[in-house]
C-alpha cells in the first residue's frame, strides 16, 4: 500500500509486531535507544510461543558460563555453527549473531531487569562437532512474581497442560535436573515448589496459576515488566494487515484493533516477530511439510504467516520455508499438544513405528529424531503416530512426558479418557499392548527383546542411544552402564501415542546481519526488520542446542533496534 492520500491514526518512531520473546526485546532495546515505540499483539494474551516454551535461549561465549568454570570463544561458536548449520546461512550472519548475542544479555540485564544463567550441564546437540560445548550455552531466565505486572498478568499466555492436573508448579531447567535425577536437591525443590503452590490459598480459590514464573512465562513476565518500566504501549487484538511504502521505504503499517482499522505511521521502521506458520497447514503443505494433512504444532494460536504475506506484497524474498523446530509431541484427547522434550528419552522406553519396530535414537536431538520418523513415514511405513513404548519400572520412576510419574499419581487418577481413547495403552503382555497399538506383535517383542539386550550390554548398535552427552542429559545415572538404557521387562506395559510436532516453524523473510528484510534481489528494503519465527533461520535447517528459537529471536531483535535507532552502521559494527 502506497503512503499517498492516507489517514494516520497516529504516528511514532518504531513498530513492533508481535510479543514474543523477540517482539519484546525489540521494544524495550528500541526505547531504551531513545526511540518512541508500539508494540501490536494480534491475539487478546501477550506472550507469543515463547510464553508456552521452555524460555532457554543459545547465546554461545556468554559470562554466565564463563563464571561456571566453561570456557568459549567467538572462534568456537563460529567454528561449531559452520559445521551444524552448513554453508546456507552466511559467515556475516553467523558472526553478528556471535557477536552481538552477549551484548544483548548485557543490555536486557542492564535496561530491562532481565538476567540469565547458564544450564552448565545442558551439553549443546552435537557435541562431536568442532567448537562443541558441553554446556553454558543454553541460558535460562531467572524466576519472577506475576504479580510483578500487576493487572496485566491476566494478560499472559499460558500452556494448557499448567492450568489443570497435578504439575502446575512452576520448575526451572536447573531444579528439573535435580528432580528428574531424585537427588536429595531435587526432592527438596519438588517439596518446596508444591507447598508454595498448594498453599497460596488465596490464588488456588481462585484458579490462578502459579504465581512463581520459570522458563518461557519468567522471560514474558520480565520483558513485560520492562516494557512497562519504559511506557512502551502493547494494543492486543491488534492484527496487522498490510504494510505502507513511500518511495521503497516502509513507513508504516495498517492495523486492525479491535475491529477498527487503524494507519500507524512509523519514522524508523517496523520489526516483524510475528512467529511463523505453524497453524497454518496449507501454507505449509505449499512448501513441503506436513504431507498427512494436519498440523501437531506448539505454536501459539494466531501464527499462521501473516508477517510472511506481508513481507511478500513488498517483495521480500523467503528462505528455509520448508523447516520447522520438529519435536516428537503428544496429543491430548481434547486436541491440545505438548512437546516431548525430556520424557522421549528416559531409560526404559523406545519408539516403536507402525510395523512394529524401533527406528532411531530416542535420546537425539528432538529436531533429528522427527527428520528420521518423517523419513521413515515416506518409506510407507506409518509413523504418524508412533508409539513409546514403556514399562510399570519406568512409568513408577519418571516423568514419561505428561504421564507423572506413578510413585506420585498412579493409573487410577489419571483421567479415565487417556485410556478409553487410545491416548495411552496399557496391557499386562506386550501381546495384548501390540493389539492395542495395532502392530504386528511378533515385531514388537523382536524390538523390545532386542532392545533389552542392548541395555544389559550398554550399547546400542543400532541407534548408538547413550553414547553422546546430549543423549544422557536426560538419562538416569544410576542405570548402568548406560543411564540412557533399561530393559523393558516389569509389567504392565504402556503405549503413549506420539506426533510428529514442533515448537513452531524456521522458514520466512530472509534478513540480513543487521535483520534487515531482503528482497529477491538481495537487497535491504528499507524500514522493514525481522526477528523469530517469521524470518529464515539463522540456524537454517538445524537445531544445534537448546534455545536456539529464542537466543537469535531476541539478538536479532537487539540488533534491528540498535540500527533503526542509528547506533549500528550498515556494516554490522557501531
Amino acid at each position: 500500500m502506497s503512503a499517498e492520500a492516507i489517514h494516520w491514526h497516529t504516528e511514532t518512531d518504531f513498530i513492533v509486531v508481535g510479543s514474543g520473546a523477540g517482539g519484546m526485546t525489540g521494544a524495550v532495546v528500541a526505547a531504551a535507544s531513545g526511540l518512541e515505540v508500539l508494540l501490536l499483539e494480534k491475539t487478546d494474551q501477550f506472550g507469543g510461543t515463547t510464553a508456552l516454551s521452555g524460555g532457554v535461549a543459545w547465546i554461545p561465549n556468554n559470562p554466565s558460563m564463563k563464571r561456571g568454570g566453561i570456557d568459549d570463544s567467538e572462534a568456537d561458536a563460529l567454528a561449531y555453527l559452520k559445521n551444524v548449520v552448513g554453508p546456507n546461512v552466511p559467515e556475516s550472519k553467523l558472526i553478528s549473531y556471535i557477536r552481538r548475542g552477549p551484548e544483548m544479555l548485557a543490555f536486557m540485564e542492564q535496561h530491562g531487569d532481565l538476567p540469565f544463567e547458564a544450564a552448565l550441564q545442558y551439553s549443546d546437540y552435537y557435541p562431536d562437532a568442532p567448537g562443541a560445548k558441553p554446556g553454558g550455552r543454553s541460558m535460562e531466565p531467572k524466576p519472577i512474581s506475576r504479580r510483578r505486572i500487576g493487572r496485566h498478568a491476566d494478560e499472559q499466555r499460558f500452556p494448557d497442560f499448567l492450568k489443570s492436573g497435578f504439575m502446575r508448579f512452576a520448575i526451572t531447567v536447573r531444579e528439573s535436573r535435580e528432580v528428574m535425577d531424585m537427588t536429595l536437591k531435587g526432592k527438596f525443590y519438588m517439596l518446596r515448589n508444591m507447598l508454595c503452590f498448594y498453599l497460596d490459598i488465596a490464588s488456588r480459590l481462585k484458579g490462578l496459576p502459579d504465581n512463581r514464573q520459570t522458563l518461557g512465562r519468567a522471560l514474558v513476565v520480565r520483558l513485560r515488566r520492562a516494557m512497562m518500566n519504559h511506557n512502551i504501549p502493547l494494543w492486543l487484538e491488534a492484527q496487522a494487515q498490510t504494510l505502507v511504502t513511500e518511495n521503497g521505504r516502509v513507513v508504516g503499517l495498517e492495523v486492525n484493533h479491535k475491529g477498527q482499522r487503524k494507519c500507524i505511521r512509523a519514522r524508523r521502521g517496523v520489526l516483524f516477530a510475528a512467529g511463523g506458520m505453524g497453524q497454518n497447514v496449507d501454507l505449509r503443505q505449499q512448501h513441503g511439510q506436513l504431507p498427512t494433512g494436519e498440523t501437531f504444532s506448539s505454536d501459539a494460536p494466531g501464527n499462521v504467516g501473516d508477517a510472511i504475506r506481508m513481507g511478500q506484497e513488498v517483495g521480500a524474498e523467503l528462505a528455509f520455508m520448508g523447516s520447522a523446530w520438529w519435536t516428537p509431541s503428544v496429543k491430548f484427547p481434547d486436541g491440545s499438544v505438548l512437546a516431548l522434550i525430556s520424557g522421549k528419552s528416559l531409560p526404559g522406553s523406545v519408539f516403536i513405528d507402525g510395523s512394529g519396530r524401533r527406528f532411531c535414537n530416542e535420546a537425539a536431538p528432538y529436531e533429528d529424531v522427527i527428520k528420521t520418523l518423517w523419513a521413515n513415514h515416506r518409506k510407507g511405513i506409518n509413523s504418524v503416530p508412533c508409539h513409546m513404548v514403556f514399562d510399570a519400572r519406568a512409568r513408577r520412576e519418571y516423568l514419561m512426558g505428561p504421564v507423572t510419574p506413578g510413585k506420585v499419581q498412579g493409573d487410577a487418577q489419571l483421567p479415565e479418557d487417556w485410556f478409553s481413547s487410545g491416548f495411552l495403552c496399557k496391557a499386562d503382555t506386550l501381546a495384548e499392548l501390540a493389539a492395542q497399538m495395532d502392530v504386528d506383535s511378533e515385531a514388537l517383542a523382536a524390538s523390545i527383546e532386542r532392545h533389552n539386550r542392548y541395555a544389559l550390554e550398554g550399547k546400542d548398535p543400532d541407534f548408538h542411544r547413550g553414547e553422546k552427552a546430549i543423549d544422557r542429559y536426560y538419562g538416569d545415572e544410576s542405570i548402568k552402564p548406560n543411564p540412557s538404557l533399561a530393559p523393558i521387562v516389569k509389567a504392565p506395559f504402556y503405549a503413549l501415542k506420539v506426533y510428529p510436532g514442533d515448537l513452531g516453524t524456521k522458514g520466512g523473510l530472509k534478513t540480513d546481519e543487521l535483520g534487515r528484510v531482503l528482497n529477491t534481489q538481495g537487497e535491504a528494503i528499507a524500514g522493514l526488520y525481522a526477528t523469530g519465527n517469521c524470518s529464515g533461520a539463522v540456524m537454517g535447517d538445524s537445531y544445534p542446542g537448546a534455545g536456539s528459537t529464542i537466543g537469535p529471536a531476541m539478538t536479532f531483535a537487539y540488533i534491528a533496534a540498535r540500527h533503526a535507532a542509528g547506533f549500528l552502521q550498515e556494516t554490522g559494527h557501531d
